[in-house]
């Protein structure tokens, strides 16, 4: 009996490990105590220093009621240098305003990552950088005077400039994505390219699984294409599902959408461009590879 017993036990175990080879869905779904709960660095893919999350509102902090004399000084509008100097802008704000800054300090190389519409820790420090280089107050907020310099000597974006393809910058493709038809995946800037030949037809910011549930990495091949597809252990929508490894998926996700980096996989590569993800899965086949990397 006790022999049945350790079989049976075993037999679940090894059922349950296969059903989650199968599928994948947001981790908001796990139990209290998940990795979901707070994804670490690794998780999403990215250093602090390597990410422009800390412009993308949903992966942010949110900017402490209390700040110290020091945070004031860099970020706050009360750094201003006199009580008639008002901040138009200033770390926290989120508003069509706050995306052309990031536009123009980006024609003025002083931001790298593209806009977001939210004035985070990397707004702030380019903003500071300006003033600094152009004779005004850093004080990491833009007031008038300066907000009419970044004017002066940028130019109106354009709309491709505004909201560009990727929030992310692309990555250097893998030597493996310079032949064939790709998806060439990296972890490091969170970005699909679809390739065909060497050369980028399209990309899209994507997601990745939790430390706990990794995305694999290597080179694969699409196995199998579902454009409606349900997840059969988290019971979550995976449209556009893209399926290369063990049921490890590219696939749109809604929560990748709504909640950004603030979340992730269950292993699947998530992307939260709908219209950009269909329009790659009527273009993919399957056999085309897909290489993943750091």
């Amino acid at each position: 009996m006790l022999r049945q017993r350790v079989i049976v036990r075993t037999l679940g175990v090894a059922t349950a490990v296969a059903l989650a080879a199968t599928a994948c869905g947001p981790q908001k779904t796990e139990p209290a105590g998940s990795a979901s709960k707070v994804p670490s660095a690794s998780a999403a893919g990215s250093t602090p220093e390597s990410s422009p999350s800390t412009d993308n509102k949903p992966a942010d902090a949110s900017p402490s009621p209390s700040p110290s004399p020091s945070a004031s000084e860099s970020a706050s509008p009360s750094a201003s240098p006199s009580p008639t100097v008002k901040a138009i802008m200033a770390n926290g704000d989120e508003s069509e305003q706050v995306r052309e800054l990031q536009a123009r300090l980006k024609q003025l190389k002083y931001m790298t990552v593209a806009p977001t519409g939210f004035y985070g820790s990397k707004t702030t420090a380019a903003v500071k950088s300006f003033q600094s280089k152009n004779g005004l107050t850093a004080s990491g907020a833009v007031d008038d005077a300066t907000w009419k310099k970044i004017q002066s000597v940028s130019k109106k974006p354009t709309a491709d400039e505004l909201r560009p393809p990727t929030v992310n910058e692309v990555d250097a493709p893998d030597p493996r994505c310079m032949t064939g038809r790709v998806m060439c995946i990296s972890k490091e800037s969170r970005t699909l390219a679809w390739m065909i030949d060497g050369k980028v037809v399209s990309t899209m910011d994507v997601r990745f699984g939790s430390e706990n549930t990794p995305t694999r990495e290597g080179q694969f091949k699409v196995e199998w294409k579902a454009k409606d597809w349900t997840s059969t252990i988290y019971h979550t929508p995976m449209p556009y599902s893209m399926f290369f490894s063990q049921g490890q998926a590219v696939h749109y996700s809604a929560d990748f959408a709504a909640r950004g980096y603030a979340g992730a996989s269950h292993g699947c590569v998530n992307v939260r461009d709908k219209g950009k993800l269909a329009s790659l899965f009527e273009q993919v086949q399957v056999g085309d590879k897909v290489v993943v990397y750091w």
